[in-house]
């Protein structure tokens, strides 16, 4: 792969856990998981901030996404792991603008802005700290889950419609946007128009996604609207 970070492979030791009085077995469970994923731990060995990280890179690597020089938009970029290889891919000569709801860490090579996809005035701000229209429009956001598979698909395409409404007022022609859905989740509206205003859509989970999720993305290219 480029850059040389690849996803990692092969397997890890096993770290078992016991549970005790003060951890929750749900607590348990979860740092168990977190401490026998390779994922996590090449995204500490590599100082990403996220093993989401390798998503995007495994994307990338597939549908070629990330060029040098382009402009990148990342919404809902916390903890910012997606804008880190944004920064390495487009390269100085490009511009990565991270935003989200939540204060993200400084990041060398990207500007970080605080604000909510969903505020009419975000467009614009984004556009501004690119300094222009976006190549790509990247977006792994999503919402808590309930557990009701029905009202998380509700959840996830409204976020998934915020986003593209951002990605339509702020990408230049022929541009790109992924965006993270659940699986069965990106229809109807939002499905119909992707199919309107890009050239082609597809869908991938990538390897980095773990098996029981039922996240999937998203990637829509070759934009035909703009100004």
């Amino acid at each position: 792969m480029r850059h040389g970070r690849s996803p990692p492979s092969g397997r890890l030791p096993i770290v078992r856990l016991h549970s005790t009085r003060r951890r929750k077995p749900s607590s348990t469970r979860w740092l168990s998981r977190q401490l026998n994923d390779a994922y996590v731990a090449e995204a500490r060995r590599l100082s990403y901030r996220s093993r989401a990280a390798f998503k995007l890179i495994e994307l990338d690597a597939r549908f070629r996404l990330l060029r040098p020089g382009q402009r990148v938009v990342d919404l809902g970029c916390a903890p910012g792991g997606w804008t880190q290889v944004a920064v390495e891919r487009v390269g100085r000569r490009g511009r990565v603008v991270g935003i989200d709801v939540a204060a993200t860490p400084p990041l060398l090579g990207a500007v970080l802005l605080c604000g909510d996809a969903r505020d009419p005035v975000t467009p614009s701000a984004l556009e501004a700290a690119l300094g222009g229209l976006a190549d790509i429009v990247l977006s792994d956001m999503a919402p808590s889950t309930t557990g009701h598979a029905a009202t998380d698909h509700l959840r996830i395409v409204a976020i998934a419609e915020d986003a593209f409404t951002v990605a339509s007022q702020i990408l230049k022609p022929g541009g790109d946007f992924v965006a993270k859905v659940f699986q069965g989740g990106a229809e109807g509206p939002l499905l119909a128009a992707l199919k309107r205003d890009f050239a082609e859509l597809r869908h991938a989970k990538p390897p980095a996604s773990r098996a029981e999720s039922a996240e999937t993305y998203v990637i829509a290219t070759g934009f035909r609207g703009g100004r």
